[in-house]
C-alpha cells in the first residue's frame, strides 16, 4: 500500500490546486461566467486563447489523469475492509476521469477553428464555438456533479466502515458528496461550485493523511 501514498498525496494536491486555478482564472481573471452573449464569450476566447487552452489542461485534462492516481491510492488503502465499495467507487472515478479528459480535449479543440473563423465571419465562430461548448459542458458534468460526488460518497462510506480514513474526512465527504448528487436536480446546478469549494478542502486533507502515513 505505501508504494501509492505518495504520490496518492501528491495527486491530492493537485487536484485542489487545480480547482483554485480554474475558479481564479475564469471567475476572476476572465470572468467567464458573466458571459452571457455567445459573441461575447468567441471574443474573449479569441484574445485569451493561450490562457483559455491551458487552463482547459489544467482542469480538466490533467485533472482527469491526476485523478486516476488518487483513485488508485485510495482503493489501495480500502480494497481490504470494504471491497466492494472501493471497487465501485475506483470505477466511477475511471469514468470521472475520462470525462473530464474528453471535455477538455473537446474544448480545447475547438479553439483554432472558431478563431480561425473569427475575423471573417464573428456569427458563425460564435455558433460553432456554442456547440463546442455545449459537449464539452456536457462531457465536463456541466449539469451536476454527479460523478463526483457519488465517488467521493462511495469513498467516504467504504472509509467508515474499514477505518482506513479519519472519521471526521469522511463525514466531510458524504457532505460534500451530497451537495455534488444534489446539484444534478432541476435549478440546483449552482451548487457544483459549493462542490467544488467543498472538495478543495476534501482533497487538502486526504493529501496531508497520506502524507502523514509516510512519515
Amino acid at each position: 500500500m505505501n508504494s501509492l501514498q505518495k504520490p496518492g498525496a501528491f495527486a491530492a494536491f493537485y487536484l485542489a490546486a487545480a480547482y483554485v486555478i480554474g475558479i481564479v482564472t475564469f471567475l476572476v481573471v476572465l470572468d467567464y461566467p458573466s458571459l452571457t452573449d455567445p459573441a461575447q464569450k468567441v471574443a474573449l476566447l479569441v484574445e485569451k486563447q493561450a490562457v483559455i487552452f491551458w487552463t482547459n489542461l489544467l482542469m480538466y485534462v490533467f485533472f482527469g489523469l491526476v485523478l486516476v492516481v488518487l483513485a488508485l491510492a485510495l482503493y489501495d488503502r480500502l480494497k481490504s475492509s470494504a471491497p466492494a465499495l472501493a471497487q465501485v467507487a475506483t470505477v466511477i472515478s475511471l469514468i470521472w476521469a475520462g470525462s473530464l479528459v474528453a471535455s477538455g480535449m473537446v474544448s480545447n479543440a475547438g479553439i483554432a477553428p472558431v478563431a480561425a473563423h473569427y475575423p471573417t465571419d464573428p456569427a458563425q465562430a460564435a455558433l460553432t464555438w456554442q456547440s463546442f461548448e455545449t459537449v464539452a459542458s456536457g462531457l465536463g458534468n456541466g449539469n451536476g456533479e454527479i460523478l463526483g460526488g457519488v465517488w467521493t460518497l462511495l469513498i467516504s462510506l467504504a472509509a467508515l466502515r474499514g477505518g482506513g480514513l479519519p472519521k471526521l474526512l469522511n463525514f466531510l465527504g458524504l457532505l460534500v458528496g451530497a451537495v455534488g448528487l444534489i446539484s444534478v436536480l432541476p435549478g440546483l446546478a449552482d451548487l457544483a461550485g459549493l462542490f467544488g469549494l467543498s472538495q478543495i478542502i476534501w482533497f487538502v486533507w486526504l493529501g496531508i493523511v497520506f502524507l502523514r502515513k509516510n512519515e
